[in-house]
């Protein structure tokens, strides 16, 4: 994909919100992308990075084996952000000493204004304060030579520190989480105000900019491209289908772990609405056969992966005469799916997307959204016209229902799950709540509950349910369904699906848990 002129380099030290400073760069309308800190220096310059900003993390700066920006960073002559353990390997780096903390600072804090800058513009008034997320036990000690304290807090002296002259600029807390509430307006002054970046992101231009490549890329050969159902294999294959129309051919394999109604749903719309060419293949019973007995989550998305290549790739074949394959895969997937150098960050769990398609499959690969978060794939969408029957679809994971039948998968446990979700998603949908939720879903537990039926003595499964808010599934937090919304659930449940007994909610944060159950 031929890049943006304008481009904002995320260097990761490791912090589990890295991701969230790249949303809040685009939110800004302006490009980014997250490397690893120990980007190679001729990878930096082939960048040609309009800013840099870098990140927080784990380490120590005092600890003398602890990561290091590459030096060609400061001498680039570009703007530079460090947050947090950016900004304290940033003053290191330059001739500061950076000291362990006697006042550990986590959690919110007050940042005091002492200077008028143009960092800190619509943000508050000199002398006032500002409100922050603080994550630190070490603090910078002493500024290097050419920096201003700008803003102060009780356990961060040097809370907010820029050096105008060299463009360094550094910042003790966290703005890109929701807990600083004028973050995103200090990151804005920094890229607009300070690194002097247009507003040309835009998802039209993406758009315009995608098309243009995929038809570059594409020539006159055929396309094929794997269909979940879910939004970012359909916008990727609407997308694609607007650069190269009848050149595209969209599988979609039935796994029989999708949700009631899916494949209809699919069907109707790329057959009836779009023209697309679609081929259905059901692999229901080859894959629920494979799944047989198997019970570790990380064992049965390998089975369900190894299991869609081997269908698909036979689908393929019997379509002939494709030379690319389209997949739906996103930038968090590219992330998450990989262990930066240095060990800073780590692999959650696996993609089925990404990486993971064998060479014999013989294909050129397109992924058009592979630069992409969720919520621009959506306003991708947007711009090509799906409905929002599609566009507004909570995510679905690759695996389907089978990493939220924790346990053995059986088919009997399969109809059980989609009757109590489409009982779930319907009260959701009625009370007018579903486009308030990032995901909501029902778990079939492995455990199974004394109740009492009638007058009769029962043992059916548990159910949890599970409803989350998020802006980009990086955190999350459940969503605060009133008791009585929960308790016609639960009673519309255990009364209409038969095999359920018992009806809990999860009100597990992300992190520490994560939204799906495997």
């Amino acid at each position: 994909m031929t890049s943006p002129t304008e481009k904002i380099l995320i260097l990761d030290f490791g912090s589990q919100v890295t991701q969230l400073i790249a949303r809040r760069v685009r939110e800004a309308n302006v490009y980014s992308e997250i490397h690893p800190f120990d980007m190679p220096a001729e990878a930096i310059e082939a960048f040609a990075p309009k800013a840099i900003i870098l990140s927080g993390g784990p380490a120590s700066v005092t600890d003398p084996l602890s990561p290091r920006a590459p030096e060609i960073v400061f001498k680039l002559g570009v703007p530079v952000l460090g947050i947090c353990y950016g900004q304290q390997t940033m003053c290191e780096q330059l001739g500061g000493k950076v000291v362990p903390g006697h006042v550990r600072e986590f959690g919110r804090a007050d940042v005091t204004i002492n200077v008028k800058h143009p960092l800190l513009t619509d943000i508050g008034a000199l002398g006032g304060t500002m409100k922050v997320w603080m994550s630190h036990g070490d603090h910078v000690g002493t500024l290097p030579d050419g920096f201003q304290i700008i803003g102060t807090s009780e356990g961060a002296p040097y809370a907010i520190i820029v050096d105008d002259a060299r463009r360094f600029y550094g910042v003790q807390f966290h703005p890109e989480v929701a807990h600083t509430p004028q973050g995103a307006q200090l990151l804005s002054n920094f890229i607009h105000l300070i690194a002097g970046c247009g507003r040309g992101w835009s998802m039209a231009n993406y758009k315009d900019r995608a098309v243009a490549d995929i038809r570059a890329k594409v020539g006159k050969s055929q396309v094929i491209c794997g269909l979940s159902g879910g939004v970012d294999s359909a916008v990727a294959a609407v997308l694609i289908h607007e650069a190269i129309g009848d050149q595209l051919t969209c599988i979609f394999v039935d796994t029989g772990l999708l949700r009631a109604g899916e494949g209809e749903q699919v069907e109707k719309l790329f057959r009836q609405h779009y023209h697309i060419k679609l081929k259905v293949v059901n692999a229901s019973e080859e894959f629920l056969r494979k799944l047989s007995g198997v019970s570790d989550p990380e064992t049965k998305r390998k089975i369900i992966g190894a299991t869609f290549i081997d269908v698909f790739d036979k689908a393929a074949s019997e379509v002939g005469g494709a030379e690319f394959l389209a997949q739906g895969t996103l930038y968090p997937d590219v992330i998450e799916s990989v262990s930066f150098s240095g060990g800073p960050s780590v692999t959650i769990k696996s993609h089925h997307n990404v990486g993971g398609l064998p060479e014999k499959l013989n294909f050129k690969l397109i992924e058009p959204l592979r630069e992409l978060f969720k919520d621009e794939v959506r306003a991708l969408g947007r711009e090509l016209g799906l409905p929002d029957v599609f566009i507004e679809r909570h995510p679905f994971p690759g695996p389907g229902l089978a990493i939220r039948i924790p346990g053995e998968i059986t088919p009997e446990k399969l109809e059980l799950l989609r009757a109590a979700d489409v009982i779930y998603l319907d009260e959701i949908r009625g009370a007018g709540l579903y486009n308030d939720i990032w995901q909501a879903f029902a778990v079939l537990t492995p455990v199974r509950a004394v109740g009492v039926m009638g007058d009769e003595r029962s043992y059916d499964y548990v159910c949890a349910l599970r409803a989350v808010t998020s802006t980009d599934g990086m955190t999350a937090d459940y969503y605060p369904f009133t008791h009585e919304f929960l308790g016609r659930v639960a009673t519309r449940i255990c009364n209409e699906v038969r095999g359920i007994g018992r009806v809990v909610y999860d009100i597990t944060s992300k992190p520490p848990g994560t939204i799906e159950w495997e």
